[in-house]
């Protein structure tokens, strides 16, 4: 009988260390020096990755499978070029945002470029939040930007508003292909680097 392969995706790895310190601090405490059993551990650390024992992670992943093997593969989503140009209109040739469009959606079109821009998996500052919105906002309202990816949910900030976080998602179709346009335009706008490799002497024949 093969054996299930069982996976956890940990968001904290720091939470998951504090998780796991916390409770064999207390076992040790309770039963004093004797090493955890295979089944602790493994409800040890379902518990970090946010499950209530390893059972509770096993029956949630199970349910995933079965609910993957009954959908359908989705309908690739139909691209508007014309949207994407219009939104491309609002940028520089270096991507920076040059005005705010007036319409809903473009604006939330517009702010999965912001989005891209923001590194993925990692706690930010506020500061270093505001300086890179700052670096693609030519319009002088980055506040307007960091507000506006939040209430979108594409960006989440702690209660004190001290750490934000990129939510990692896939963008849609429409926003994908805004991102490669920008990508590409930027591309195409620096300038080759010049070669630092000395100028051959020509000499005319004789």
């Amino acid at each position: 009988m093969s054996k299930t392969m069982l996976s956890i995706l940990v968001p904290d790895v720091s939470a998951l260390a504090k998780t796991l310190r916390r409770e064999l601090d207390a076992r040790q405490t309770l039963l004093g020096s004797a090493s955890p059993s295979h089944v602790e551990l493994l409800n040890m650390l379902a518990r970090g990755a946010g499950f209530r024992n390893f059972q509770h992670l096993k029956a949630a992943q199970a349910a995933e499978a079965r609910l993957a093997a009954t959908q359908q593969p989705a309908e690739p989503e139909p691209v508007d070029h014309k949207r994407i140009e219009q939104v491309a209109r609002c940028f520089d040739v270096d991507g920076v945002l040059t005005r705010w469009p007036g319409k809903t959606a473009q604006q939330r079109l517009v702010l999965w470029w912001f989005w891209a821009a923001l590194p993925a998996r990692r706690d930010l500052t506020e500061p270093e939040v505001n300086a890179i919105l700052k670096r693609l906002n030519g319009f002088g309202d980055h506040v307007l930007i960091r507000r506006e990816l939040i209430d979108w949910g594409m960006v989440s900030r702690s209660t004190d508003c001290r750490v934000y976080r990129r939510i990692e998602t896939r963008p849609p179709a429409q926003a994908t292909a805004l991102i490669r346009h920008l990508e590409a335009k930027r591309r195409a706008s620096i300038p080759p680097r010049p070669s630092n490799r000395p100028a051959r002497e020509v000499r005319a024949g004789l």
